[in-house]
């Protein structure tokens, strides 16, 4: 699923003052109140809120010309995404399951593959390095045997919660395997929108050198009004962590949210997250 971003009902120039303040557009109540309470639900709403009161009381007219434009608009409709969904969370009754395949990611949509396949494995760590260096991912080179482990564990648990640091706690991040790629969203998100949920993060791993060159090229694209750069490495690490290494607490995390989605204890995974050094 390719990240689908919210959209605002607001739009560029909604509230600016026209040069033609002659015109008297009149606006229903009806219409008036709809409108108004579709703004007050828009996540932009606080910081024009002065505004739009003050043009409300300084150019009546105006301002009801401006809701007379809204309320013409039609709502942009938000179409349920095709490529992929991900499935119900913490359902105590139900056993979570989610087959992974493989392979997806195509190397050659990124970079010219002929001109890098003579390489070395050392060349190409180099070469997909720098060419991530100005780029707005994070990247990473992954062992063949470590990326194995990953998918094998994957397939097994397809779905976790990951803690993620913020100024006041944590966020929790919902993940899903889904063939060689890995999908994380808030998990606020999710319950809000399920399948349609926005994306902030999204790992793709190519596998066009996992045999002849031992490595796999991992890139990760963030959604940078969600998570910075170094918030979605954060993310990255923790997946390494949690299924690239063998550890009784982290696997025990794992089992339990898999199959006694009841019995799992969101204060138990960030006592365990607090005992990691990243």
């Amino acid at each position: 699923m390719r990240l689908t971003y919210f959209r605002t009902l607001l739009y560029r120039g909604t509230f600016r003052l026209s040069q033609n303040t002659n015109k008297n557009i009149m606006t229903s109540p009806r219409n008036m109140q709809e409108v108004m309470e579709e703004l007050k639900h828009n996540p932009y709403y606080d910081k024009y809120a002065k505004k739009i009161d003050k043009l409300q009381k300084v150019a009546p007219d105006e301002f009801s010309s401006r809701v007379e434009t809204i309320a013409k608009t039609p709502k942009a409709k938000i179409e349920p995404t095709k490529e992929r969904q991900f499935t119900q969370l913490l359902n105590p009754k139900q056993k979570i399951v989610e087959p992974v395949e493989v392979p997806e990611a195509a190397l050659d949509k990124i970079m010219k593959v002929e001109l890098i396949q003579d390489k070395t494995a050392e060349e190409i760590k180099e070469i997909w390095h720098q060419y991530h260096m100005d780029k707005e991912f994070i990247s990473a080179t992954i062992p063949t045997k470590e990326f194995n482990k990953l998918i094998e564990k994957g397939k097994k648990y397809p779905l976790f919660l990951l803690p993620l640091p913020r100024s006041q706690g944590y966020e929790f991040i919902m993940m899903q395997f889904e063939r060689n790629s890995v999908h994380f969203t808030p998990l606020l998100h999710y319950q809000v929108h399920k399948e349609n949920a926005p994306e902030c993060l999204t790992i793709h791993h190519y596998t066009e050198f996992k045999d002849s060159k031992g490595v796999v090229l991992m890139r990760g694209e963030y959604d940078k009004n969600v998570v910075d750069a170094k918030e979605a490495q954060c993310l990255a690490n923790l997946l390494k962590l949690y299924y690239c290494e063998e550890d009784p607490d982290k696997n025990k995390l794992l089992e339990v949210f898999t199959t006694k989605p009841d019995e799992f204890k969101h204060q138990d995974l960030i006592k365990n997250f607090e005992s990691i050094t990243l």
